[in-house]
């Protein structure tokens, strides 16, 4: 029984997609391993070839760098958890636990955002001022900005987490998500939330919506500074040294502006659709994200390949002694 102004809850239970039959709890367990692996391989990929490549080791595939370690974290965060919930029924967390996961859910959101920008800011000086790029964007000032990115990102989860914590929790336990976030922990307190909702969508909005102005000018800039060139084909390769950033920021971006329009013209999803879309955006960024670096960003293709031929040839040499 509540005592006083204190929880009396011990854990929580992911629910995950709640119209989901049991009979596909083995299915979407799977897919979410599989997802997973994905991400973990791919990234693993790319953090290998960052390493034992000195030709990757510049200003653009830092904060790259910078990405692949939010995405992992992130999903390490989030996928254990839900698949457990899936594939041994284990769908209980405790409560501080979740209070954990939830602020490491928001702190590499942020993260990825202020990453998002850096990688705008980088497109920005290397043409629309060439000339300056080499002295402007280098490896101290990227490890810098990346320093605080990931410091400035403390702040609003942290700020959320020592809110919600201590709010009284004395209804019912069940999340009705894949992972602990604010809102779905919030909407389970027995008090006003209004106080505390209100804050989380304002920091929420801003964290998403400032970076996104600030990388929406800087390709304005470049479109003007493009439009310049008399070249067709300078035109096009001008902007393809873009397009794997942009891709990233598409995947990143639209979704989740879609569903804050959606929401404030009145747009209504059922529970299920809400929380796909929400792991759609959540998830597949990270597990995507290392083939776009391999197949749009040549020096990271080259890379693969050239570590592919050497790790391949061995075997082949061994092969052709064995033959008669």
């Amino acid at each position: 029984m509540l005592v006083g102004n204190q929880t009396s809850i011990n854990y929580f239970f992911l629910m995950g997609f709640p119209g989901l039959d049991p009979s596909y709890y083995g299915l979407v367990s799977a897919v979410l391993f599989l997802v997973y692996i994905s991400t973990l391989f791919g990234n693993a990929i790319f953090l290998l070839l960052f390493i034992t490549d000195q030709n990757l080791q510049k200003p653009m595939y830092f904060i790259i760098l910078n990405l692949v370690v939010s995405d992992v974290l992130f999903s390490t965060t989030t996928l254990p958890k839900i698949i457990a919930r899936y594939w041994f029924q284990a769908g209980t967390i405790s409560f501080t636990a979740c209070f954990v996961q939830m602020y490491f859910v928001h702190y590499f959101g942020a993260v990825n955002t202020f990453v998002l920008l850096m990688m705008a800011i980088d497109r920005y000086v290397a043409i629309c001022h060439p000339l300056r790029y080499s002295t402007i964007i280098t490896n101290s000032t990227i490890f810098t900005l990346s320093i605080i990115s990931w410091v400035i990102a403390i702040g609003g989860p942290l700020m959320n987490a020592i809110r919600a914590f201590p709010l009284p929790y004395c209804a019912d336990n069940v999340i009705v998500q894949c992972y602990c976030d604010y809102i779905s922990i919030i909407s389970l307190a027995c008090t006003d939330r209004t106080p505390y909702i209100s804050p989380s969508l304002f920091f929420s909005l801003v964290m998403l919506l400032m970076p996104l102005t600030f990388i929406m000018l800087s390709y304005l800039c470049i479109v003007v500074v493009v439009l310049q060139i008399t070249s067709t084909q300078g035109r096009l390769k001008t902007l393809s040294t873009c397009s794997t950033q942009l891709i990233i920021i598409t995947l990143y971006y639209v979704p989740r502006c879609f569903v804050y329009l959606a929401s404030n013209v009145g747009l209504v999803f059922s529970t299920d659709l809400r929380i796909t879309i929400i792991m759609f955006y959540s998830l597949l960024p990270p597990m995507v994200n290392p083939l776009i670096y391999s197949l749009r960003a040549k020096e990271v293709k080259d890379s693969l390949i050239k570590w592919l031929k050497k790790h391949t040839a061995p075997q082949k040499t061994w092969t052709q002694n064995l033959a008669p």
